[in-house]
């Protein structure tokens, strides 16, 4: 028998004009989900398509939206993340977990190196030093402040910044935009005659957001207190209780389901803001692509990308503008090093803690288990917590083992290129995983509709289909 989850408590959904101090979490997921995506594949697109390809980029943004939406959903109305949902699925043990946890283990460490290379190559280019001691330099300093908390800070300044910047670069998509009639030709399904698949799905893979974006935008909407919050979590320091200080013994099942419905709305607006808020900024990435490096046939690639990239600024700025961009990319994607390290970090440390559940409370546990109890009894420590396995992971997956393929692979592009792979392929499984635990483990009145259960069975086979496609010779 299937178990359907609902969680014990839920407070008033917000009303009105205070659904607005709600929206955050749309606005910081799209600042974490503008990266290479935005930043590096969409100009090299546009560079080589113009806007033939922009349904493409519609049609995927409209996806994100449909995927974040249900993922928020399993946390707004269970309390729980969805990793705790793929827990509960019959069959082998964890299998869901497992299938996630071992391929992002590589998309992190080949995604971070990626977005470190690029920012270290872009410091190079101001710089006195290699690309490869900038990138390492970038490493190194966004991994000690994620592994000791003490990024939250910078991490601020450098959304704020870059708040700033991306509306620039709106505005010079504004000053070279070439009419209305030339873009919206782009809304016309074509395909290119020549398609350089190793172009274009690292930019599907990416756009927006990877595959364990998709999951994120479920913990933040979550940790803000969305439906009351994550509930019956292993605790650490980091975990803030905001609205559950009182909770009532018990509450009518119908009263919580009316209440939970009620929060639904908030949480696909708030995705609604963030795919919308970087919708724009990704069309002015192609606009400005396509009328300015397409025209100098220049695909930015290779150690040189940035001064690339550069160039689409300082056509509009002059030499203003070749720094306003450079600034841009180093403040945006440095960024989203800080937050993809915290992420992934996050991520892993819950998986660890699934995986590891029914053997930590054995009586008779494993090698792993008794070899991590006799290192906690012999240093006094606790490994076991969500803090210190999220600062293991940031060390060894995002810090050593990024490292490592920062000093192999050179080329940033090539690098995130890889990445962008790897989550366009890693999307359908967490799609079609993520649609079945909404259907079969959340109550009736509360499972996604129609029109999300066909969005979401259309975006795996969306994602899957284009993973098949570079696949074949």
């Amino acid at each position: 028998m299937q178990k359907i989850l609902l969680r014990n408590w839920v407070p008033t959904a917000p009303e009105g004009k205070r659904k607005l101090t709600w929206y955050g979490p749309g606005l910081l997921w799209m600042l974490s989900a503008v990266g290479t995506g935005s930043i590096l594949f969409t100009p090299r697109v546009a560079s080589l398509y113009q806007y033939e390809l922009l349904w493409l980029m519609l049609l995927v943004v409209f996806f994100m939206w449909v995927m974040i939406r249900e993922m928020a959903r399993f946390s707004v109305v269970t309390g729980q993340t969805m990793l705790e949902g793929m827990h509960t699925l019959a069959g082998p043990k964890d299998w869901a977990v497992w299938i996630i946890y071992v391929p992002q283990l590589l998309a992190a460490a080949v995604g971070i190196a990626g977005l470190c290379a690029v920012v270290g190559s872009t410091l190079a280019a101001f710089l006195p030093g290699s690309n490869l001691v900038h990138g390492l330099l970038v490493l190194l300093t966004c991994t000690l402040l994620t592994t000791t908390g003490r990024y939250a800070l910078i991490e601020r300044l450098s959304r704020n910044l870059a708040i700033v910047l991306l509306l620039m670069v709106v505005i010079s998509a504004a000053v070279v935009f070439p009419g209305i009639s030339e873009v919206t030709s782009g809304f016309q399904i074509s395909w290119p005659s020549d398609p350089d698949m190793y172009v274009i799905l690292p930019w599907v893979g990416t756009i927006l957001a990877g595959s364990m974006g998709i999951v994120w935008f479920g913990y933040w909407t979550a940790t803000r207190g969305y439906g009351g919050g994550l509930a019956g979590r292993e605790r650490d320091e980091e975990i803030v209780d905001r609205e559950n200080k009182s909770k009532p013994e018990s509450q009518a099942r119908q009263t919580r389901i009316r209440r939970v419905r009620d929060w639904l709305p908030v949480a696909s607006g708030t995705a609604a803001l963030g795919c919308i808020a970087g919708l724009v900024v990704l069309i002015s990435f192609m606009i400005l692509g396509a009328e300015l490096l397409a025209p100098k046939n220049l695909l930015p690639q290779g150690s040189d990308v940035a001064i690339d990239l550069a160039v689409m600024l300082s056509d509009i700025w002059g030499p203003v503008g070749k720094w306003l961009m450079l600034a841009i990319v180093v403040i945006a994607l440095a960024g989203s090093v800080l937050a993809n390290q915290d992420g992934w970090g996050r991520s892993f440390a819950d998986m660890t803690l699934i995986l590891l559940r029914s053997g930590r409370h054995s009586a008779s546990p494993g090698v792993v288990i008794r070899s991590i109890r006799a290192l906690e009894h012999k240093y006094g420590c606790r490994l076991f917590t969500r803090l210190a396995l999220k600062r293991f992971y940031i060390a060894l997956v995002t810090g050593i083992i990024s490292a490592l393929i920062l000093i192999i692979f050179k080329d940033p592009v090539k690098v995130m290129s890889a990445s962008g792979i790897i989550a366009a392929a890693h999307t359908p499984f967490i799609v079609f995983v993520a649609l079945y635990v909404n259907w079969t483990r959340l109550p009736k009145p509360l499972r996604p509709n129609g029109f999300y259960m066909a969005s979401m069975l259309f975006a795996g086979v969306f994602y899957l289909g284009f993973a098949i496609l570079y696949l074949i010779p």
